[in-house]
């Protein structure tokens, strides 16, 4: 709980800090005549990211005091499934948050505005094979906000003082088992494990899986692994979890999206898997002492690990104020004064100009993953399209399955043969 408080403590200075930097930004009035538009506008994040997200939605509205922008924000899991029920009603918020995997399923279900129909909204300085990720059937439906991947954060102060070697860019999941199952049994971890067990996670399988040369997903929308895979991948991580090298069942079935409700944050374990933007998220509760580290790779070198658009913005096709909703959108991605206050908190920003200006003014974590990224240029592969419909649901059921297996109620291979049935007939295979 100290830790909670802490990082809220400092949101709230931060939010001040911003705003009050706004303080007399002249305003264009925004036109119109006929009172003021409304619009809804949620994301999931960090208070890190809430906060600067607050002072930019402020510095808009000044710009446009004919528009108000009603916020609100939550963690990953929360804010997913709330999307879902307010879409499926018909309730979706004019701008909204996405993830890589939803964009799919949105776009084809109707929820999602054709962004590419509306002139306010400016693309031409994103990176184009980014803004191909948000097109689905020759329509931009989405527009990426920013460049993220994967990392290992952990603390650097505790794995120095276990004698543990530093994580390298050539470390191997065997390296990295072996560095948890000794960070697990030395006395200087203070009681904490190695790690969050990544069993729960499908975003860490797919890395594991690439780094194998397979693949979540074919190019035909079908899955590209098998029942025996998966069975390896959570016997392995099982083995891990008995072994006391990864936190229990009791602590990953706490999780919820937040960095907070992790056993990092929660001061329960040395290390984590996240994406990297979030990872601000841990620097008010682990300390100076964070440090992000590269996904392990096959035995033959084989990085799993890509660039993948952080998140994307889009709009309700419902939305009564289209226009204002694509206003908001460029603004978030195309106004130099808001991307300074942005900075990287969804990641190094996929405008390119933008990108330019903002790297060499990044300070304190939003340099760290500047810095973290710069490595990987030119060594990671292409990303996979994006993830076909269903897949938002399957990550639910994911986690679900293995939940049965950390709790031993069902076997890995079990689990597995049944995640395979549920998702080839979400798939519709």
């Amino acid at each position: 709980m100290r830790g909670n408080r802490t990082t809220r403590s400092c949101a709230l200075a931060l939010v001040l800090t911003l705003a009050g930097t706004l303080t007399g930004c002249g305003g264009d009035g925004g036109g119109g005549s006929g009172g003021k538009v409304s619009l809804r506008f949620t994301w999931w994040g960090n208070p890190d990211r809430a906060a600067r997200t607050e002072a930019a939605v402020k510095l808009f509205e000044q710009r446009h005091p004919d528009i108000d922008i009603a916020t609100s924000f939550a963690g990953f899991d929360t804010y997913k499934a709330k999307l879902a029920t307010q879409a499926a009603g018909g309730d979706a918020p004019d701008v909204m948050q996405l993830d890589y995997r939803q964009i799919n399923q949105y776009a084809t279900s109707g929820i999602l505005l054709n962004l590419g129909e509306h002139s306010e909204l400016r693309t031409s300085e994103i990176d184009k094979g980014l803004l191909a990720t948000g097109v689905v059937d020759g329509k931009q439906y989405a527009l990426p906000v920013a460049r993220g991947t994967e990392t290992v954060a952990y603390d650097a102060a505790l794995w120095r003082k276990a004698g543990v070697p530093a994580p390298t860019l050539t470390w191997t999941w065997d390296d990295w088992a072996d560095a948890m199952r000794k960070l697990s049994a030395s006395r200087a971890t203070q009681g904490r494990v190695g790690s969050t067990d990544p069993g729960q996670s499908e975003d860490v399988f797919e890395i594991w899986l690439r780094s194998r040369g397979k693949s979540l997903y074919t190019k035909d929308e079908k899955l590209g692994f098998t029942a025996d895979d998966l069975t390896r991948y959570w016997e392995w991580c099982t083995k891990l979890r008995k072994e006391g090298a990864v936190v229990p069942a009791e602590q990953t079935t706490q999780m919820d999206g937040t960095v907070e409700n992790t056993p990092l944050g929660r001061l329960k374990s040395v290390s984590d898997f996240n994406w990297d933007a979030p990872t601000s998220g841990y620097a008010p509760i682990v300390g100076e002492g964070l440090k992000l580290a590269p996904l392990p790779v096959g035995d033959d070198g084989t990085p799993g690990q890509y660039f993948k658009p952080s998140m994307f913005f889009g709009a309700s096709a419902k939305t009564a104020h289209p226009k204002q909703a694509a206003q908001f959108i460029d603004f978030l991605l195309n106004d130099k004064k808001a991307g300074a206050i942005l900075g990287a908190t969804r990641g190094i920003p996929a405008n390119d100009a933008i990108r330019q200006d903002v790297l060499p003014k990044l300070e304190g974590f939003d340099q760290v993953i500047s810095t973290y990224q710069k490595q990987f240029e030119g060594k990671l592969k292409d990303p996979p399209p994006a993830p076909p419909k269903g897949d938002a649901s399957l990550q639910t059921t994911f986690s679900r399955d293995y939940d049965q297996v950390s709790y031993e109620r069902m076997s890995p291979r079990e689990a597995a043969q049944n995640y395979i049935t549920e998702a080839k007939a979400e798939l519709r295979q």
